[in-house]
């Protein structure tokens, strides 16, 4: 799989299709073009998914092997650096580059929807934060 020092793509904005795509291929791990149809409501042509794949090849997020006649696409970056480089251009774009703003912003709109565990989770983040905001 991609190493450490695996790069986002520079700044190259996704369009929603192309998230989509992204995002079904991060869940199956690798897909066919039928595989992505299948994931994606209300999908677009079987050719159209191809060549949105091939456009998301040029950018540098997936990569194809051939697998008899059809090709098998795989994301050039873990999901985890790819949600990282997403969250970055979120925070830049809507909050200025304030997580504080990002995290406010959240909790205001989805706070009935957070469990008791999910609540404890960002208690113990902001404890953790505070405490390295003490330090020189």
């Amino acid at each position: 799989m991609a190493r450490s020092s695996e790069k986002v793509p520079a700044d190259e904005a996704l369009s929603r299709r192309e998230r989509q795509i992204m995002s079904a291929v991060y869940r199956l791990g690798r897909a066919t073009v039928a595989d992505v149809v299948a994931q994606i409501p209300q999908p677009p042509s079987p050719d159209a998914i191809r060549r949105l794949c091939h456009i998301l090849e040029e950018k540098g997020f997936l990569r194809h092997r051939a697998d008899g006649n059809r090709n098998l696409y795989f994301p050039t970056i873990r999901p985890e650096k790819a949600r990282r480089h997403a969250l970055d251009h979120l925070l830049d774009t809507f909050f200025a580059g304030s997580p504080g703003k990002l995290v406010a912003a959240l909790l205001d709109a989805r706070r009935d929807e957070l469990t008791r565990e999910e609540i404890e989770r960002l208690a113990t983040l902001v404890d953790e934060a505070k405490r390295r905001g003490d330090r020189p």
